[in-house]
């Protein structure tokens, strides 16, 4: 055979098998899209449904207060700096909108919870302040249905971002809805064994609405629906009288806020507080709650055996 033939039927063959491994070889050797969640619960959804294509720095991390986060310059800068950024909206991120103006960031920002109708905080211990009166609760995720709708607008938002891996977000957006799907039908199951008018719980702040609502129980708090806002003595006071005429058992500080006031209502109505719940962040890595999954099994199981009194 001719050398000059024989070398480009070798080429051609070599050009060909590449050409058949470079779909496998991109998504192997491609760097993950660059994205920002703003906070650690939200966080967890993002990385759940991009997997290794999806590289994500949370802003307000395990443990911390995304109410009263202030943003610093490293990570105005991380914002200007990523592909697409993920907040929870509702009103819960007072300062993304500032964020984004100063890092100029000019990508795609998803809201996660889009398309979910919210609900009005309760006010019926006239524990608001004016600014809070009438406001949207924005911790739609306590509601596992709700966090089915922020798992579609997530995966909607990443094949946006990466049409390469939209298949592979969908395929985790799928299993992911699946297992949530089961932690669903196991709250409702826990919560079923209860009888409804047993189902009280006293909390910080009101962190629980769309929990309450999903599941049937009721939640009373001192604050309002913002770690901002500022109990009132007359509101604590109604509190107490409630939990002491109605004799509810389950008193829980959260993770993110000032054990004090729960200690206070827990000394004035000898309810000893049964625990911590985690509202509005995931626990750190030796907590019981470092995935949304696991944060919400650990607050059920704690609410339940509190009203129980186990």
């Amino acid at each position: 055979m001719n050398p000059s033939l024989r070398h480009h039927l070798i080429a051609s063959a070599i050009g060909a098998a590449f050409a058949a491994l470079s779909p496998a070889l991109q998504a192997q050797t491609s760097a993950p899209i660059k994205a920002v969640a703003s906070f650690s619960i939200l966080g967890d959804l993002v990385k759940q449904v991009g997997g290794e294509r999806v590289a994500v720095n949370v802003l307000v991390g395990p443990g911390s207060d995304a109410h009263v986060f202030q943003p610093t310059p490293s990570q105005a800068r991380l914002v200007g700096q990523a592909q697409i950024v993920f907040s929870n909206g509702l009103g819960f991120e007072g300062w993304m909108g500032r964020l984004l103006n100063t890092a100029s960031y000019k990508g795609r920002h998803v809201v996660a919870s889009r398309g979910i109708k919210p609900i009005h905080a309760e006010g019926e211990h006239d524990h608001k302040t004016k600014d809070h009166h009438e406001e949207n609760d924005p911790h739609a995720w306590q509601s596992v249905p709700n966090v089915m709708v922020y798992v579609g607008n997530i995966a909607k938002g990443l094949c946006e971002a990466d049409a390469a891996g939209c298949d592979t977000f969908q395929r985790n957006a799928a299993t992911y809805s699946a297992e949530l799907q089961a932690l669903d039908t196991d709250i409702q199951r826990a919560w079923g064994a209860i009888p409804a008018t047993q189902r009280k719980v006293i909390t910080s702040h009101d962190a629980f609405g769309y929990y309450a609502q999903a599941y049937g129980v009721k939640f009373l708090a001192p604050q309002g629906v913002s770690t901002e806002s500022e109990a009132s003595a007359k509101g604590v006071a109604q509190l107490v009288r409630q939990i002491k005429k109605e004799q509810i058992k389950a008193l829980f500080v959260e993770s993110i806020s000032d054990p004090r006031l729960i200690a206070q209502i827990g000394r004035e109505t000898g309810v000893q507080p049964a625990g911590e719940l985690f509202s509005d962040s995931l626990s750190d890595a030796r907590g019981p709650a470092t995935t949304y999954v696991a944060m919400m099994r650990a607050n059920t199981t704690a609410l339940t055996q509190a009203i129980k009194g186990h």
